[in-house]
């Protein structure tokens, strides 16, 4: 089975994409940091080191503390696919962390976002 390329790819390269579209709409990179802590279970500093060690995504991810419980809460369409069908697991939480990133440029208020 051929692996998607995204898998492979430096998390560290598409962070900064995450924390500019947040910017743009009047949001912080400390808003973004605390939407990644909370899905991955990354502490601050371990999400630095993770961004530092240029992890890529399959290493992010599988070296997550613990994905949030609450993830299957997060529902809707990102990027054309509906996020709670996507069938790979991996690619599942890329697209959780996308939509939560979308979420936070259209305005929603960050306890939203998290589903507490």
């Amino acid at each position: 089975m051929k692996t998607h390329r995204i898998f492979t790819t430096s998390f560290a390269s598409v962070y900064p994409h995450y924390v500019n579209k947040a910017e743009k709409k009047g949001r912080t990179k400390e808003e973004v940091d605390t939407i990644i802590c909370w899905l991955t279970g990354y502490s601050r500093e371990e999400l630095q080191q993770r961004l530092d060690q240029k992890t890529n995504f399959e290493e992010f991810y599988g070296q997550a503390p613990q994905i949030n419980p609450n993830v299957s809460k997060i529902k809707g369409v990102i990027c054309g696919y509906r996020v709670e069908e996507i069938e790979d697991p991996l690619m599942q939480k890329i697209r959780y962390l996308d939509k939560l990133i979308d979420e936070l440029a259209r305005g929603k208020k960050l306890e939203k976002i998290l589903r507490e």
